[in-house]
């Protein structure tokens, strides 16, 4: 259907990069303990005079360190346009998305649906009211919702301009520099700005708390990127294999340059 390699290839990473954004938000409201789903006692850590901290975090913390690496390798063959086009696209339908799933939140539902189909013989499992549990889950709060659109965006930018300002340094080499250090810099500032809007804005943390838990969450994504820099070379390959040598080459310079 795409005789253009370099057209098809934009296609599939730009679905794959906005695909992980939109579930990303979806599963976030999820907060669960990295210590005890690795089967480890959960830690407790004091920071910024804050106790019991562990590493309980949103679970979208599973895909945004893919976004970030989509992120590296989109910028790597179609520049700062390409990533630009995909990250506003991705915030608009984030937000239309949100928009539909508070449009079916207002709806009235059906009895049967509501009352019945949540009964389980089993009392662990038994849901009293499906729609509040619906709207519970999908229901997230606006505050969060602006945080981590707002953080999102911040933290394209931000790997946009770093990546490009290290490539200008390595030239072609060093791939693992520029797409980790641009990543490990981007995500500093997403740990924080999202944390700042979504709970010491919008909920009244305290901001030592905001903070304590921002650099917990920023010591797991820094170990996330550093171990998923293989997949960034791995991409790479099957890339190059896949466009061909100097579709490859003809791709990055022009990328580079914009």
């Amino acid at each position: 259907m795409f005789k253009n390699r370099a057209h098809t290839l934009f296609l599939i990473l730009g679905g794959f990069f906005i695909t992980n954004a939109l579930v990303a938000e979806f599963i976030g409201i999820k907060i669960f303990s990295l210590e005890a789903t690795l089967g480890f006692s959960p830690l407790d850590l004091s920071l910024l005079g804050v106790d019991g901290l562990g590493f309980n975090m949103t679970a979208g913390v599973l895909l945004w360190p893919i976004v970030f690496v989509m992120t590296d390798v989109i910028n790597e063959y179609y520049g700062k346009k390409g990533v630009s086009f995909l990250s506003y696209l991705t915030v608009g339908l984030i937000i239309y998305a949100f928009i539909m799933i508070y449009s079916a939140i207002q709806l009235i539902p059906n009895e049967w649906w509501n009352n019945e189909s949540g009964v389980s013989s089993d009392p662990d499992k038994h849901i009293i009211s499906m729609n509040v549990a619906y709207a519970k889950i999908l229901g997230q709060g606006l505050w969060i919702i602006v945080g981590s659109l707002v953080a999102f965006l911040v933290g394209q930018i931000l790997d946009v301009i770093i990546y490009h300002r290290i490539r200008q340094w390595t030239g072609e080499s060093k791939i693992w520099l520029r797409a980790t250090g641009s990543s490990l810099i981007s995500q500093f500032v997403d740990s924080y700005v999202v944390l700042l809007i979504a709970f010491y804005i919008g909920s009244d943390w305290d901001l030592s708390r905001v903070l304590a838990i921002g650099s917990v969450n920023y010591i797991y994504k820094l170990v996330m990127a550093i171990l998923l820099t293989p997949l960034i070379y791995l991409a790479h390959f099957t890339i190059e294999k896949y466009l061909g040598h100097n579709l490859a080459i003809e791709l990055k310079t022009s990328a580079s340059s914009t």
